[in-house]
């Protein structure tokens, strides 16, 4: 196997031999290979005929599978190459090991285009979709398998895919709030009541909304996990008073804080981790999430399984009290743009008051490779005088600690999850306007962490937006080659973060 699309990757280089450190095995990890060079070779076949809603889902599904912690079996996989009938495959060891400053360029985009897909999926099961997004997915793979592409045809194409990543963003903004309404500010409590109880994680607020609906009257009580902690600010999610609250922190504790839980934990998308035995037979999974001998919810969405294991388990006797990774009980969400822009006028005006001194856009992945601490420390020592927007499973490094409030206003805001970058960056393009001046003058950083290809599509949109200056950790990817980092480093300042200390007095000087 060869695999180096996520921030773990094995040395710094790429996971190769028998598995990969994610714990994908190198027969998985080869199959998702196969199943990409397919999906060319279904992207060729479009580009000779025409797209249909089926070929449209197709691509959106197999993008999606292939992101890191969604899918860990080969039978699936199997099934998902055989529902292509593509006789025409690209060998993805000939991208793999091409030049490395083409192959970098190609990966930038096949990973964008991964992480885009799942925001793109995640519309489409609420009934939105873009014509100009299922494009330029055939596009971008008709691209990654042309042998006589280079710099001067995949650059654009690097910047493109954040372009299209913005559109695709604005849909699935449009998806979320149109179906379940503009989420508004909540605060969301870790301690988890006595009696039978399900956890789902993931980022399918569908998903969700079936399984409240299900369990309504039933005595189980339904807490959110990593992800879909922001889905407590939607307001016909909330309305549903058997959610309770959030279970767990970040995504990469799972297999700690699930060993002794007594209830069930639903996997709507990713991140899932190898299950471990001590609560295999309490993982269920649905849409492409996929594991080895796991009970598989499928597209009918009949959650009886996962009901009857919640009652059957019975929950803890007593209400059961847990915190944050700083020891808060509680933790806030529901900070999207029309929150956010609806107190804009207070904002401006804390601005030219001196209020607000700084806005830290500090959030994307978390995960558990050494140096993550810095996003802690670093919004511990962010002054008294700024606000701290975040979003994604990052916020989990902070989001239960009080700073306090500036106007009224907290000085942490969670906007949701990671297609939520939407959410700042209206707001950001809002204050620009108020101030009349362009985004790169406003008093605003981003200190972003990574680690799958959902993080790739939203650097890449940021920096199709001309946004500069952007601080990336916990290190590099391994996919961009020194000349593509020295071109990024050259047109957007993009710099890796070093420590709090450092890089704060570097932004405030």
């Amino acid at each position: 196997m060869f695999c180096f699309q996520c921030e773990q990757t094995a040395g710094g280089k790429g996971c190769t031999g028998k598995a990969g450190v994610c714990g994908k095995q190198d027969t998985t990890a080869n199959l998702q290979d196969e199943l990409t060079g397919s999906l060319i070779g279904l992207a060729r076949f479009v580009s000779k005929s025409a797209p249909t809603e089926t070929t449209d889902r197709l691509m959106m599904e197999g993008l999606f599978t292939t992101i890191t912690n969604v899918n860990f079996n080969d039978e699936t996989l199997r099934q998902q190459i055989a529902e292509l009938h593509q006789d025409e495959k690209v060998d993805m060891n000939t991208i793999w090991t091409a030049d490395e400053d083409i192959r970098s360029l190609k990966s930038l985009i096949l990973f964008g285009i991964r992480g885009m897909a799942a925001y793109a999926y995640h519309a489409y099961v609420l009934g939105y979709t873009d014509k100009d997004v299922n494009s330029f997915f055939y596009k971008a793979m008709n691209a990654i398998g042309e042998d006589s592409y280079g710099m001067d045809e995949l650059l654009p194409l690097v910047l493109e895919t954040g372009e299209v990543n913005l559109k695709c963003m604005a849909l699935l903004d449009q998806a979320n709030t149109a179906t379940y309404g503009t989420p508004t500010p909540v605060t969301v409590p870790l301690t988890v009541e006595k009696g039978p109880f399900i956890v789902i994680s993931g980022h399918d607020l569908h998903d969700l909304k079936q399984l409240l609906e299900q369990t309504e009257g039933k005595g189980i009580n339904i807490y959110t996990h990593g992800e879909m902690l922001p889905a407590h600010g939607y307001p016909e999610l909330k309305k549903y008073p058997h959610l309770k609250g959030n279970f767990g922190t970040a995504w990469q504790n799972q297999q700690k804080e699930f060993i002794d839980i007594p209830a069930p934990v639903l996997f709507t998308t990713n991140c899932l981790m190898p299950v471990k035995d001590s609560y295999r037979d309490r993982v269920f999974t649905t849409a492409v999430v996929s594991y080895p001998e796991m009970v598989h919810i499928d597209d009918n969405k009949d959650f009886t399984p996962v009901i009857e294991k919640a009652l059957a388990l019975g929950g803890y006797p007593e209400d059961t009290e847990f915190t944050g990774i700083n020891g808060g009980k509680t933790v806030t969400t529901g900070f999207a743009h029309g929150t956010v822009l609806s107190v804009a006028d207070k904002v401006v005006e804390a601005v030219k008051s001196g209020d607000i001194k700084h806005f830290f856009l500090v959030g994307g992945c978390d995960g558990a490779k050494p140096g993550r601490n810095y996003y802690t420390d670093f919004v511990k020592q962010t002054p008294d005088d700024s606000i701290i927007l975040t979003l994604a499973c990052g916020k989990y490094r902070f989001n239960d600690l009080d700073l306090g409030e500036i106007g009224g206003l907290p000085r942490i805001m969670d906007m949701g999850q990671c297609n939520d970058a939407y959410s700042a960056i209206k707001v950001a393009v809002a204050l620009a306007e108020a101030f009349d001046c362009g985004v790169n003058d406003l008093p605003l950083t981003l200190v972003l962490s990574w680690y799958e290809q959902k993080a790739v599509c939203i650097l890449l949109t940021l920096l199709h937006l001309g946004i500069r200056n952007i601080l990336l950790g916990p290190t590099l990817p391994a996919f961009v080659s020194p000349n593509v980092l020295h071109y990024l480093v050259d047109n957007y300042a993009l710099t890796p973060i070093s420590t709090p200390e450092e890089d704060l007095k570097r932004i405030l000087s």
